[in-house]
């Protein structure tokens, strides 16, 4: 067989399509153009191969075939990725809670998302809720709303259930020493979820939390956070990953907060911006892991910066 050429056997094992479902998508829909043997049999190349993977993948997390099969690769990727990224979000999840949730959602169901929320609360606490419930639910509705199997009106409902829920979680006791974090999304950044689901992750752990909302200019923002005397900020990105403004307004958010106070940025698009603010003293966060790392840092009592005093005695 040429190098570089498959057999149908080969590409059924490596896709896990069957070979039937195989023809049957070259056939119906075009999906690819495979040559023929001497002996008339088809030979799939290596892009011929990858493409299959690629509609496996899609169509096994519920696109259709006949509606993807013409797509160009680059797009076939990105919804093989947000697939991927969406079993990734609710694989660790035993008791259901995630599926549940996101089912409530789909439905448009109050009471079934209040319910899963409260119930998931009761059995693993409120630690355990934010990061094993509603911290996998929020990447689950990023990655469906933006494959476009979830609806706006789906994600800002999921949005404002799950802010309701968050608000009656009961914060520590502040006092004069509790550290002070001011939240919010930046300018062009509208999906607000992953900021409630910070600024409630940081209450859980003892801080005070300034909750500003969404889509706020730079210059907004270092002013709350200069006049709560706050100790770090942290932005959630989610949506879009390919704002051109979007690095100039959070380097000169960095420029306009003092040197000691520490700016965090998370969110499932901040990977896409990482390389232009890669320079810049900032913490990204990737993970709630991540956040509580980043917390437990800057809540740390700075060092008081060394004196040298001048010598004044006199000199022999």
């Amino acid at each position: 067989m040429p190098k570089g050429q498959h057999a149908i056997r080969f590409v059924a094992q490596k896709t896990g399509l069957s070979p039937h479902v195989i023809r049957v998508w070259e056939r119906r829909y075009g999906a690819v153009a495979p040559q023929r043997s001497g002996t008339n049999r088809r030979l799939y190349t290596d892009a011929e191969l990858d493409r299959l993977l690629l509609l496996a993948q899609a169509s096994r997390c519920g696109h259709n075939i006949g509606t993807i099969a013409g797509l160009p690769e680059e797009r076939l990727r990105v919804l093989a990725a947000d697939c991927l990224q969406t079993r990734k979000c609710t694989e660790q999840d035993p008791d259901g809670f995630v599926a549940t949730a996101l089912d409530a959602v789909k439905a448009l169901d109050t009471a079934g998302l209040e319910t899963v929320l409260n119930r998931a609360a009761v059995a693993v606490g409120n630690q355990g809720v934010l990061c094993r419930v509603i911290a996998p639910l929020a990447c689950a509705l990023g990655t469906g709303w933006k494959a476009g199997e979830i609806t706006a009106a789906q994600e800002h409902f999921a949005t404002a259930v799950i802010r309701v829920f968050l608000s009656k979680m009961r914060p520590h006791s502040v006092t004069e020493n509790t550290p002070r974090l001011v939240v919010a999304t930046p300018s062009g950044q509208v999906h607000e979820l992953g900021a409630l689901l910070v600024a409630a992750a940081a209450g859980n752990v003892g801080w005070q939390v300034t909750y500003l909302g969404a889509a706020l200019p730079a210059v907004e923002i270092a002013g709350a956070a200069i006049q709560t005397r706050a100790r770090a900020v942290a932005l959630s990105v989610v949506y879009p990953e390919d704002d051109q403004y979007l690095p100039d307004e959070v380097l000169r958010l960095r420029q306009l907060l003092p040197a000691g106070m520490a700016l965090l940025l998370g969110g499932r698009a901040v990977a896409a911006y990482r390389p232009a603010l890669k320079s810049a003293p900032i913490t990204f966060i990737e993970a709630l892991a991540d956040l509580y790392e980043a917390l437990d840092e800057a809540r740390a009592p700075r060092p008081s910066p060394r004196i040298e005093l001048a010598d004044t005695r006199p000199r022999a």
